[in-house]
């Protein structure tokens, strides 16, 4: 019998979400300050309009956040969201180390 595993096509989990070299630039450049769309666009070589759709899939995660100054939005990381992240990827790698020295050891004892 075989057995399907459901792949969403189109998440907005974190992980998928950085999966893009795009996104990834724009959480690089929040890291160091927050700022505009504008500012953003100007750093990237990517337009504004594509930057802003970025920016709606990154703060409907809940990595970024946006306030308004004036008639501009200014973005910011979402710092407490994004440490729940890097909780979850510290405990995968220490799984998935333990994992693997767990299969050495028994590799071990075979041999």
């Amino acid at each position: 019998m075989v057995t399907y595993v459901f792949v969403a096509a189109y998440r907005s989990d974190a992980w998928s979400l950085l999966g893009d070299a795009s996104r990834r630039a724009i959480i690089e450049r929040l890291s160091q300050s927050p700022c505009s769309v504008a500012e953003l666009a100007d750093d990237m070589p990517i337009s504004r309009p594509a930057v802003s759709q970025h920016l709606k899939l990154l703060r409907e995660a809940g990595i970024v956040r946006h306030e308004p100054h004036g008639r501009q939005r200014v973005y910011s990381i979402d710092a407490a969201r994004l440490a729940r992240y890097r909780r979850q990827l510290d405990q995968f790698w220490s799984d998935a180390l333990g994992n693997l020295a767990t299969g050495s050891e028994q590799e071990r004892g075979i041999k």
